[in-house]
């Protein structure tokens, strides 16, 4: 007897959807032939980044907060929830709400994957490490978190909401599965967001100071957005549950200082580097061990920082207002 979901398309909610990474994951969905239900409150996500996904019979987006209850009509086999702002002048803009999107929010979502019998994937991240004092990180590491920092909204929140996938799963009420998401570029990045990435690109852009917050020996693993939706839905679509965290990131390891020169390397700019105090509790270093995406998941990202990032950079220029450069400036490119 075919089962009920493979009488017709599969139907899939996206939260966050608007929002650069949740916006990469409806286009993938749709071009894997499901039908997807977009929800975002649109804080930190942007209607231009899903207008051309308007146009397929199969998408649906909806404005809402999921702090606030939810229901949808007609069935749905799959949840992600990737909202929540995730760069921390975003999430520390409204801490309260912050943390309470990652747990009445998270809690909301789970009810509702209850109540439809769908497999759910929450989108947590590697800031459930803190400043980690074991490298690389590995998912058995418990992390090294000040509860009570800046920071503690969204690093906090999202362990909460850790606790409540895992709490629902160990009682049968949801297929419940968990990524933790380290640090992600491409296209559809918000110029303002306050990430790395973007800062230096758009600086560059714009002929801008180089801001650089600590000595930048500190360092980061950046994993490409394709790279990430790639293994979102692998983790969704494991016919087993994990039963446990996974990792999804790029393990190469840069310094903030050579992200910078990689920028200025396809973006040649006179501007000088402009080095600020470190925030509170800014890690250190991060680097994803990614041995049980690798074994779990047959999942290892594909596109490099020296690929990735003429790609961004390309995408950047065409949204962003800039003052003209003399000849023999233009940017080169590095593919």
């Amino acid at each position: 007897m075919l089962t009920r979901t493979t009488q017709r398309e599969k139907t899939v909610l996206v939260a966050g959807g608007a929002g650069f990474v949740g916006s990469h994951l409806c286009e993938a969905l749709l071009q894997a032939g499901r039908n997807v239900i977009s929800v975002d409150n649109y804080l930190t996500g942007l209607q231009r980044n899903i207008a051309d996904l308007r146009g397929f019979a199969r998408f649906t987006s909806i404005a809402h907060d999921i702090c606030d209850p939810l229901e949808i009509d007609g069935p749905i086999d799959a949840i992600y929830n990737l909202a929540c702002a995730a760069s921390p002048p975003a999430y520390q803009a409204d801490p309260v709400h912050t943390m309470m999107t990652n747990v009445l929010g998270t809690k909301t979502l789970l009810d509702l994957a209850e109540r439809h019998g769908a497999t759910f994937v929450q989108a947590s991240t590697s800031e459930v490490y803190g400043d980690p004092e074991q490298h690389p990180q590995r998912e058995d590491y418990r992390g090294h978190v000040n509860c009570t920092g800046p920071r503690a909204c969204y690093d906090e929140g999202k362990r909460a909401a850790e606790a409540l996938c895992f709490d629902f799963l160990r009682a049968g009420r949801a297929d419940a599965r968990v990524a933790r998401i380290f640090n992600t570029y491409g296209p559809r990045m918000r110029p303002d967001d306050g990430r790395i990435v973007s800062n230096l690109i758009v600086q560059a852009l714009k002929s801008e100071p180089l801001t650089i917050y600590g000595s930048g020996q500190q360092t980061r693993s950046f994993c490409y957005v394709s790279d990430l939706v790639r293994g979102l839905m692998a983790l969704m679509d494991a016919s087993a549950n994990p039963e446990m965290p996974i990792n999804l990131g790029n393990p190469a390891e840069f310094t903030i200082n050579e992200l910078a020169d990689k920028v200025v390397a396809l973006v040649p700019t006179g501007s000088p580097r402009l080095y600020r105090p470190l925030p509170c509790d800014d890690p250190q270093r991060r680097r994803p061990d990614i041995s049980r995406a690798r074994k779990t998941l047959g999942w290892a990202p594909d596109v490099t920082l020296a690929e990735g990032l003429p790609r961004t950079i390309d995408w950047f220029a065409s949204v962003i207002s800039r003052p003209a450069r003399p000849a023999g400036m233009a940017r080169q490119s590095a593919r």
